[in-house]
């Protein structure tokens, strides 16, 4: 196992005596300084076995991800890359480049090992971003890269599809795949987008660009739709349907939730923003094994959200989903973590199919 995976036990409590999101700001730079580095990079590379699956048509090494929101920018890929995931997913990127919500927005809830979000879409906008994603050599190293577009904060929900048209159109030739991400409780409104008519208006011009852009690149980047914990069965039942009319490849469940429930009266709790972490895994099951009873095999789920154990990792591909993410669980467990994961799903027996579903 690798320095890293060895030293974080013993770097985490200095991390975490510093404000949470400038743990976040120092330690991607600092990573990436050490991986770009000759004489540190052989000590940090991963030591994760491989264990390759199919994932919405792509084959990829393991199937263990980093979930979007880590690397906004798309300025860490090859640095996370080395930590020994299959795939990395990056982003959520805005046309137009945003500061999100004012600091303090992120919060530790180190008794649930969670966290609590208000962060806001807060990037560098679409040029930036894809200048960043163009300098990576990720994918030329085999690994997965997904891109995760998502609406401006001003931009009102009925002229939405035009941000994720334009995300759509820029990191169209520079993605494995590309998500759509509609279930952010920190920008006003938008998990309103998962409504039945709302979605199926949304997708359906972004399925007909996908399939222009397809024709002129000569390749099909499948397109994932990211959607929340929040969501009654009904409602569940209606993003299937429309995923299953418009075509789409994936889809990643769940994001954060806005229930304190699970950490009712500890501090920080009351914080308004998404929650992650443990809490977070219970309530992604269910959708998970409603998604893969309404859509079959034929539509791939990743399933993120609480995962700090193997054994959770294996209790979501059990639930249904096809991969993991993790996010919140490498902040906590460091980067042991994703090989934990893959050895755990290495135990699964063979890949789910349209026989054996």
């Amino acid at each position: 196992m690798s320095l890293l995976f060895n030293t974080y036990p013993l770097l985490r409590p200095l991390l975490f005596s510093l404000d949470a999101e400038t743990a976040h700001d120092r330690t991607l730079p600092a990573l990436k300084k050490l991986v770009n580095c000759r004489a540190t990079r052989a000590c940090l590379q991963a030591r994760v076995s491989d264990h390759p699956t199919t994932l919405m048509g792509l084959s990829v090494r393991n199937p263990v991800g980093l979930a979007a929101g880590l690397d906004k920018n798309g300025a860490y890929i090859d640095a996370l890359g080395h930590l020994g995931f299959g795939f990395v997913e990056v982003g959520t990127v805005t046309p137009v480049a945003q500061q999100g919500n004012p600091r303090p927005r992120l919060f530790r809830l180190p008794q649930s090992q969670a966290l609590i979000n208000r962060m806001g879409f807060n990037n560098l906008g679409l040029k930036a971003f894809v200048a960043n994603v163009k300098t990576s050599t990720w994918r030329d190293q085999g690994g997965v890269l997904g891109l995760n577009i998502g609406k401006n904060a001003v931009t009102p929900n009925d002229q939405a599809v035009n941000d994720y048209l334009a995300g759509l159109e820029a990191v169209y030739p520079y993605a494995d795949y590309i998500t759509i991400n509609i279930s952010s409780p920190n920008t006003a409104n938008l998990r309103d987008l998962q409504g039945q008519d709302e979605l199926s208006a949304m997708l359906a011009p972004l399925k007909r660009r996908r399939e222009a852009l397809a024709d002129e690149y000569g390749y099909r980047v499948p397109l994932a739709v990211k959607i929340a914990p929040d969501l009654t069965q009904e409602q569940t039942d209606a993003i299937a349907t429309v995923l299953q009319q418009q075509g789409i490849d994936g889809v990643i469940a769940t994001n954060t939730t806005l229930s304190r429930e699970a950490v009712a009266g500890q501090r920080h709790a009351s914080e308004t923003g998404g929650l992650s972490g443990p809490p977070v895994h219970e309530l992604s099951l269910p959708v998970i094994a409603q998604l893969r009873d309404r859509l079959g095999p034929d539509i791939a789920i990743i399933g993120v959200g609480g995962i700090v154990s193997g054994q959770q990792a294996l209790e979501k591909l059990s639930a249904g989903a096809d991969a993991v993410q993790l996010y919140t669980g490498l902040i906590y467990r460091g980067p042991a973590l994703i090989r934990e994961c893959v050895q755990a799903l290495r135990t699964q027996t063979a890949p789910r199919t349209k026989e054996s579903t």
